[in-house]
């Protein structure tokens, strides 16, 4: 592969990742949630069993007072709480709210309406294969949004 072959992949993926968040934002909010991608980011990581606001920091790539505000941001807007860590008594667990549930399964659908014309466009089996393609290099870890 080639210098321009490679800026070129790399720009396509940049914009493709651009593209899904802008487009799954965009359908959560059609679906009524007021929210932006940075909320997502954080309700990956807050689902299925909760975090504190310092696993949250480390997961989005944040400083802790950042995440705390963000915590705030939600619990004001009703998609979190906080709860006592059952582990750690000068912990809390910042938890998804049925509220935040539901606005998790709207990006779920949004999601798949996102991806929808990339299957028109080069058919499920091809974008299967993409997606374990995808999978293979892709680094396990954090989801961070790019600030």
């Amino acid at each position: 592969m080639e210098n321009s072959e490679a800026i070129a992949l790399t720009a396509a993926l940049l914009a493709a990742a651009g593209d899904l968040t802008k487009r799954i934002n965009d359908g959560v909010v059609a679906r009524g949630f007021e929210v932006r991608p940075a909320h997502g980011f954080a309700f990956a990581r807050l689902a299925p069993d909760g975090a504190t606001a310092t696993d949250l920091a480390a997961h989005l790539g944040i400083t802790k007072q950042a995440a705390s505000q963000l915590v705030d941001e939600l619990v004001r807007k009703g998609y979190v709480e906080r709860r006592p860590h059952p582990g750690d008594a000068r912990a809390r667990l910042v938890v998804l709210t049925e509220l935040g549930w539901a606005c998790t399964r709207a990006a779920e659908e949004a999601a798949l309406e996102a991806v929808q014309p990339w299957i028109e466009l080069l058919g499920e089996g091809e974008v299967r294969v993409l997606c374990d393609r995808l999978r293979r290099i892709a680094p396990y870890g954090p989801l961070r949004p790019a600030w």
